[in-house]
């Protein structure tokens, strides 16, 4: 019974923290605990003296390359298992080279087969009239999927490296936004107030089309980004943060890849084990045609213009 509510208790707790997370609630004990400082310890100059004798004697016999015998033996150890290592991986890539067929082949399935089934069956499969897009976003779907990914764990990582606390989030924006943002700049707002409206139209136009002309994610994200960085540029983080805060960026962010990993799963389950697919083509030149690949589009789209934002917030004050 007791370990039953534990396991309870563990699951509430663990829906509580990630409620917090996604809200943006910091731990209330970061930075309110106050430290009292330790008594100063004036030590015996003797001793001190015998301390660092004694330290400086460790390190030199530490550090003693020509008498330390463990370290004779790592380097030479380290020098023999890094170049036999090499010697492997050169040895697999030239055998696995060697079995791949010649790029002047006519007989090979990448210089026929593969290409001549993109240009006479694409439209029919995928139901997109953008070639490119319905080659990326189906026949290899998997590795625009690991491209999406890529995208995300980069974004992790710059937030893990140049995330900063509220609080100094807050004292860097006021030290450096009189330096490094324009305050009411009436020629940069006027300009940003006429494009930036354009260039979110023309993105979600980009994206919404790339299976009709060429376009996509990647592209209209690109440009959803750029209209972001401008928009926050000349109106600063106050204004943008009334429609695009960190909560609304963890969402479209996380769904957005969410979206695209359910439905590409469901698209390689049904096509590796022969599962009729059930998401309808549509009529090839409609917009809401191409099957799986509009949403994909749609998902990629929000990736890449979260992904330039955020790039742009985390070098500039260290937040979103």
């Amino acid at each position: 019974m007791s370990r039953k509510i534990s396991e309870e208790q563990y699951k509430r707790n663990l829906s509580v923290r990630f409620k917090k997370w996604i809200s943006g609630e910091t731990d209330p004990y970061l930075g309110n605990m106050e430290i009292t400082p330790k008594k100063e310890y004036a030590p015996d100059e003797k001793i001190l003296r015998k301390h660092m004798a004694d330290q400086t004697r460790i390190i030199s016999r530490t550090y003693d390359m020509e008498h330390n015998r463990v370290y004779r033996f790592f380097n030479w150890f380290y020098r023999k298992a890094a170049f036999l290592c090499c010697i492997v991986l050169i040895a697999i890539l030239i055998l696995t080279v060697s079995y791949l067929p010649k790029t002047t082949d006519p007989g090979s399935p990448g210089n026929n087969e593969v290409a001549e089934r993109y240009i006479t069956q694409g439209m029919q499969e995928t139901g997109a009239v953008n070639a490119v897009t319905g080659m990326i976003l189906t026949y290899r779907a998997f590795d625009t999927f690991g491209e999406t990914n890529v995208l995300f764990v980069a974004t992790c990582c710059v937030m893990i490296l140049l995330m900063l606390e509220e609080g100094t989030k807050k004292k860097a924006e006021d030290e450096n936004d009189a330096r490094y943002e324009p305050k009411k700049d009436v020629i940069l707002q006027t300009i940003a107030g006429v494009l930036c409206p354009i260039i979110f139209i023309f993105g979600i136009y980009v994206i919404l089309n790339g299976h009709l002309s060429p376009g996509g994610g990647f592209s209209g994200g690109a440009i959803m980004g750029a209209g972001m960085i401008l928009y926050v540029s000349a109106f600063g983080f106050k204004k943008t943060q009334k429609f695009f805060n960190e909560e609304v960026y963890k969402v479209a962010k996380i769904s957005a890849l969410c979206v695209y990993g359910l439905i590409g799963s469901y698209y390689y389950i049904t096509g590796a084990n022969g599962i009729e697919n059930h998401i309808p083509l549509g009529i090839p030149g409609h917009i809401l045609s191409s099957g799986i690949i509009l949403p994909i589009n749609i998902a990629v789209g929000l990736e890449v213009a979260c992904t330039m934002y955020a790039f742009y917030a985390l070098f500039r004050k260290g937040g979103l």
